[in-house]
């Protein structure tokens, strides 16, 4: 199981990189594609940003704090994630498309300062992200799902597994 999350996460980095790079030397010198449209409604463009900061360019001008702070998240994101993996591997792979998008925005910020982002949503006024944005945020949600879902009922049917079997030790001793 560890050599899978580190392929995949080697893959998404390559193609979070692979994607970032050519937004540097094909859509930067235009500035925005349109990308995808329905009819006369734009839903997605592809457009250059340069984002100095975090979320929603938050902490803007903070480059060193924001890579000693990702560098330390993404190796707990590590540990956690090869943890995770010998209980779940759909934890461990939610935890690897953290790690992976993580790792992905912090090659930027160490070569360049900034994150390159590129996807923006213009159904409805949203951010404009990459794709380690969306390892990110699909990790987000998936681990959110094992926490609130798939953990509860893993608990309490191991529960039940328990008390059934203690209940048929019980019966086997009276016999």
């Amino acid at each position: 199981m560890s050599i899978l999350l580190i392929i995949s996460a080697l893959i998404l980095i390559g193609v979070d990189q692979l994607t970032k790079y050519w937004a540097v030397h094909s859509l930067k010198p235009v500035s925005t594609i349109d990308f995808i449209n329905i009819g006369s409604f734009d839903v997605l463009d592809l457009t250059y940003l340069e984002n100095r900061g975090a979320i929603f360019g938050s902490m803007a001008g903070q480059r060193w704090f924001l890579v000693g702070f990702t560098a330390i998240i993404i190796i707990i994101g590590i540990v956690a994630m090869f943890m995770a993996a010998k209980k779940s591997k759909f934890l461990g792979m939610s935890i690897m498309l953290f790690v992976a998008g993580g790792i992905g925005n912090l090659i930027d910020r160490v070569r360049s300062g900034y994150v390159v982002d590129f996807f923006e949503v213009k159904l409805f006024h949203f951010a404009i992200f990459n794709v380690a944005d969306i390892c990110v945020t699909c990790a987000f949600a998936l681990i959110l799902f094992y926490l609130l879902i798939i953990e509860p009922k893993a608990e309490k049917a191991k529960k039940a597994a328990a008390a059934s079997e203690n209940i048929s030790e019980e019966g086997g001793e009276n016999e």
